[in-house]
């Protein structure tokens, strides 16, 4: 007898509910997949991250490399991102790829600079000679009747000069026209010898450290000169001041235009104000301090170990006072600064360590040749490195 069964389509029941289970089943397999790839990708990167951030490299390749015939006495500074060197017979702005942008000759037995943006001054300690110049080339040139004891240059290329001469200081103003702008005095057995000035960057405040020892102990006051219009208002344009009793301070700066610290040998102090500084920080000094360093964010302290001589102890702050970094490090060190990058550079002789602010050793390297100046590239494992006989464009590794 002949099959009878249906031929063709058919129905199939089914059940729907399920089969949306296994969809989305399917979707949350996919999605933990796709999360859990993405998890592994930035534990991998993040991974990575951490090993080169904590890494230290001895070694590096060179890029490029540009032969050098500079004497010893070569000196140099970073200017608005290039290289500035000088020594007794003149002074040489160049790109980082030895670009020659202009030169001045002349001749000074001591020659010092001070930069602010784009403008700097050489000038010649205990001398009567210094220039005024911009990115461009040599802006102005003034002669000086005293013998320059220190000089400190703003962003527009106005200059404050101190001068010496039989007891008496001198404080002088000029603009890069080499125009007398303002002056004043100061009577070494009246107020004291002055150390050191600095001048904010917009030429508005002047700052002078006095070491006064007429009382048969050290004070040093810090005086402050405003030469706008609030500082018209006070006698000799003086602000506001503040002396310390059994304290020598050497050195200041104006870090910003309206931030500036001290150097003392038994505390560093910060004032900051816009008109009117005012003390705003002050940090004991339980030892003897063997440098000091700063940029425009932080500052940093370096302390000889008690226990050891070969040891050193290094603490960066930043301008709030907060400790940023204490670190112990063995390195003998002729120089110690921070890059632009903020990362700290030592270097002696031929050899160098890099630090960054978490007080990593980023970098150490003993070199064939003395090394004179490290500037930060445009990554975070280039360099430029200025050696005896070369300047070197390098790559970490």
């Amino acid at each position: 007898m002949a099959d009878k069964r249906k031929q063709g389509f058919h129905t199939v029941e089914s059940n729907v509910e399920e089969m949306e289970e296994k969809i989305r089943r399917h979707r949350r397999r996919i999605v933990i997949w796709v999360f859990a790839i993405f998890l592994i990708i930035a534990i991998s990167i993040g991974a990575a991250g951490i090993y080169f951030q904590l890494k230290e490299y001895t070694d590096y390749e060179v890029i490029t490399e540009i032969l050098r015939s500079d004497s010893e006495a070569t000196q140099y500074e970073t200017f608005a991102g290039n290289i500035l060197r000088y020594n007794n017979d003149g002074a040489f702005y160049a790109d980082r790829s030895d670009n020659l942008i202009w030169n001045q000759a002349y001749e000074m037995l001591n020659p010092m600079v001070d930069t602010c943006e784009n403008y700097a001054v050489v000038a010649d300690k205990q001398g009567t000679q210094l220039y005024i110049m911009n990115t461009i080339g040599v802006q102005g040139e003034i002669e000086t009747n005293k013998p320059i004891e220190s000089v400190c240059v703003a962003n527009q290329g106005i200059v404050a000069i101190l001068t010496q001469e039989e007891g008496t200081s001198y404080l002088e103003l000029y603009n890069k026209n080499g125009e007398n702008i303002a002056s004043g005095e100061i009577h070494m057995e009246n107020s004291g010898y002055p150390l050191d000035i600095a001048l904010s960057n917009d030429a508005n405040k002047l700052a002078v450290s006095i070491l006064d020892v007429s009382m048969g102990k050290a004070r040093t006051t810090i005086a402050f000169y405003n030469f706008g219009s609030v500082g018209q208002n006070e006698i000799d344009n003086i602000v506001s001041s503040y002396t310390y009793p059994d304290t020598v301070v050497p050195e200041i700066s104006f870090i910003t235009n309206d931030i500036l610290i001290a150097f003392g040998d038994s505390q560093v102090i910060l004032f900051e104000g816009t008109q009117k500084p005012e003390e705003s920080l002050k940090i004991k000094l339980e030892k003897e301090v063997k440098s000091v360093f700063y940029d425009n964010e932080y500052f940093g302290l370096v302390y000889g170990k008690g226990d050891s001589k070969d040891t050193h102890i290094m603490q960066i702050y930043d301008t709030s006072g907060k400790m940023r970094l204490e670190k112990d490090f063995k390195m003998p060190y002729q120089q110690v600064e921070f890059l632009s990058n903020h990362e700290i550079c030592m270097t002696e002789d031929t050899m160098c360590e890099i630090y960054t602010l978490r007080g990593v050793k980023k970098f150490s390297h003993t070199f064939d040749v003395p090394i004179h100046k490290v500037l930060s590239g445009k990554t975070d494992w280039n360099y430029t490195l200025i050696l005896d006989g070369a300047m070197d464009e390098v790559k970490l590794k």
